[in-house]
């Protein structure tokens, strides 16, 4: 079943669909009652830039000033005198609605199409944006159980089991935030969870097992292995959030004590 997200997402592209479809109408009736009212207008804007403007014929045929070329007759005539010939001519301009395909029809099922095409991709991806749309620094009130990229409950003896010792892997934390879950060297979970959302910016901060470093990808900040700043521009540490185990689940509950990287209070506190 779809989440409500990719629902919304879809819906979006349907209504920027319509949209564009209703705004070219309205220029399209706008240019109708324009031509009604000024015929002139209409009758040049008609007319084909291309195209020879006349088809003149004298008494052998009937040809193209332009292109030199006999075609049938002409149904409207001006007489002239020129050398003693009788010139026959005829607009032959093609009308710019026979020309000119319905582009706004198009363009709406166009995009009638992507927000149906969208709808499924964006219930596959729904689940991810936990990790990339941070809703905020620090931590919220009371405790809240950590679940993993699809939104699921993560409970603690089934993460280790596929999660070694070192591993720093994202998980959603407090008020929704991206939240790395630490697996410490005697295979058990860290104490401490570390929020991804970096202090500079706000963007989420991956962590590089080469370097063993969490590194910033927008402005290059870098953390240590617990999320204390060692180069800028970011200003802070990473938030932390007390990691505990209830009932099996992971639990995040906010750190309100001094930060034990640096001694200092807790800024997000």
């Amino acid at each position: 079943m779809w989440s409500c997200g990719a629902i919304l997402a879809s819906a979006v592209v349907v209504v920027i669909g319509l949209t564009v479809f209703l705004h070219h109408q309205y220029h399209h009736r706008e240019h109708s009652l324009s031509c009604a009212k000024n015929p002139q207008s209409m009758a040049s804007s008609t007319l084909s830039a291309a195209t020879p403007s006349q088809l003149c014929s004298s008494k052998s045929g009937l040809f193209s000033p332009t292109h030199a070329v006999f075609v049938k007759p002409a149904r409207a005539t001006m007489a002239t005198k020129e050398k003693g010939m009788r010139i026959a001519c005829q607009a032959t301009s093609t009308p710019a609605d026979d020309r000119v395909p319905d582009m706004g029809k198009r363009e709406l099922m166009n995009l009638l199409l992507l927000g149906a095409l969208s709808l499924p991709t964006a219930g596959m991806l729904v689940p991810y944006t936990y990790f990339f749309v941070p809703s905020g620094l620090g931590g919220g009130g009371g405790g809240t159980v950590a679940k993993d990229a699809l939104g699921n409950d993560i409970v603690a003896e089934q993460w280790l089991k596929t999660h070694g010792p070192g591993d720093r892997t994202l998980s959603q934390g407090l008020k929704g935030d991206p939240t790395y879950l630490v697996v410490e060297k005697d295979k058990t979970l860290a104490t401490f969870g570390i929020n991804a959302v970096c202090t500079h910016l706000g963007c989420v901060v991956p962590w590089n097992q080469a370097e063993k470093k969490f590194i910033c990808p927008c402005h290059g900040s870098q953390y240590n292995d617990q999320g204390r700043v060692v180069r800028g521009p970011a200003p802070l540490s990473l938030a932390l959030a007390h990691c505990d185990i209830d009932d099996g689940k992971v639990i995040f509950v906010p750190w309100v004590e001094t930060d034990f990287r640096t001694g200092d209070d807790p800024w997000w506190a």
